[in-house]
């Protein structure tokens, strides 16, 4: 294994053509011109818009005699407005494709204003009354590059969006094939400055990605081994990351580990991402630490069908006694070396609107992909014991 930063560049095009490596944002005006972009607006959020990283990336457009314009008005958690606020500045601005930078938050907004730039309604308005994506029109999606700033959503290199619908407390996906980027920067410098706590959340977030995809019951073998790499990935190097964050080969594998999560779920979520995304609507929480607190819990909970599976896996990662118990152990230790906690009453949640968490639960798409066909009062009850830390089968 490389223990030489450097050494870790490539350029890739699977799902996307990918600019990796170290100090590759400097090549953001040329992937610019590249994709045929000659007035881009770069969206990002309002954490990351006044960092010298924003004014590199706006310095290598105006190089490549680019415009550039900054729209960075976007929550944690993207809403509805945001949107369509970013889609009023892209119009008025004239510009020809949106540079998505940040986090899953900041690439899901950007990647959603792109698909509704040219669109007549607003965003919630093509997926009333039980329309969806197929209802939006995807001939004048402009292109889109996509530059991450943490290793866990792997937006990057993603079709759909997490945008949150304020009125009806809900996180909406909005799925669009045109909405995968045109070209990724994946710049491993720039997630250096990540505080440990968002380090190990948004690492964790990566891990749920790639173990879903793996426990998925669907058929994709390439994804399925593609989520193998990335779990290996993320045990050997979360650590290093969160607690050394200048370590350039774990911020870089941690990054891959991050697209590879993103690029294996395409197999499919389930249960962990069934409860995150309402209890993220619902309770505003980091979706990655949501994840990392919800995963033992829903391990448990599909350990019929996923034992044997968790048997491979946990050879392959060379733990002891290859078994499920063994990879449930390492799951649990991992969460305690990153400090995670060990239950949702960490977060202030509690089992008050357990129904209604259930309800939307079983309503999420990424149920389809959980290994146990799960009712709303089965994860009503999965919440419950999240909520109290009830680790019991």
């Amino acid at each position: 294994m490389s223990t030489d930063a450097n050494a870790l560049a490539g350029n890739w095009n699977y799902p996307t053509a990918m600019r990796f490596g170290v100090g590759r944002l400097q090549e953001l005006g040329a992937t610019c011109r590249d994709v045929g972009m000659k007035n881009p607006l770069l969206v990002t959020d309002p954490g990351l818009a006044t960092l010298p990283m924003i004014q590199e990336a706006m310095d290598s457009c105006k190089k490549a005699g680019l415009g550039c314009v900054l729209f960075s008005d976007i929550k944690a958690n993207p809403v509805g407005r945001n949107v369509d606020e970013g889609v009023a500045v892209y119009r008025a601005g004239g510009h020809d494709g949106v540079i998505a930078f940040g986090g899953g938050s900041g690439i899901d907004a950007a990647k959603a204003v792109a698909v509704m730039a040219a669109q007549k309604e607003t965003l919630f308005g093509y997926l009333e009354g039980g329309r969806d994506w197929e209802d939006i029109p995807a001939a004048d999606i402009p292109p889109i590059i996509a530059i991450p700033t943490t290793s866990g959503t792997g937006s990057e290199v993603g079709r759909a969006s997490i945008i949150t619908d304020e009125t009806n407390h809900v996180k909406r996906i909005v799925f669009n094939p045109k909405m995968m980027p045109s070209a990724v920067i994946g710049d491993p410098a720039l997630t250096v400055g990540l505080p440990k706590v968002i380090t190990a959340a948004t690492g964790m977030d990566a891990l749920s990605h790639n173990l879903e995809a793996y426990c998925s019951p669907h058929f994709h073998p390439m994804a399925e081994g593609i989520a193998i790499e990335g779990i290996r990935l993320v045990k050997e190097y979360l650590p290093t990351a969160t607690f050394e964050g200048t370590d350039l080969v774990a911020r870089s594998q941690m990054m891959i580990a991050s697209s590879m999560g993103a690029t294996a779920f395409q197999r499919g979520l389930g249960g962990m991402h069934a409860l995150a995304h309402p209890l993220g609507a619902l309770y505003d929480a980091h979706h990655g630490m949501l994840n990392a607190i919800l995963m033992p819990y829903v391990l448990i909970r599909n350990r019929e069908v996923i034992a044997d599976r968790l048997t491979r896996l946990s050879a392959y990662l060379g733990l002891a006694n290859p078994s499920f118990d063994s990879f449930l152990k390492f799951v649990l230790a991992l969460r305690e070396e990153l400090d995670i906690p060990n239950d949702l009453s960490a977060l202030d949640i509690d089992t008050a609107r357990s129904d209604l968490v259930g309800r939307m639960a079983v309503e999420d798409p990424s149920a389809g992909g959980n290994p146990i066909s799960l009712s709303s009062d089965d994860y009503s009850r999965l919440f419950e014991k999240a909520v109290t830390g009830d680790l019991s089968g």
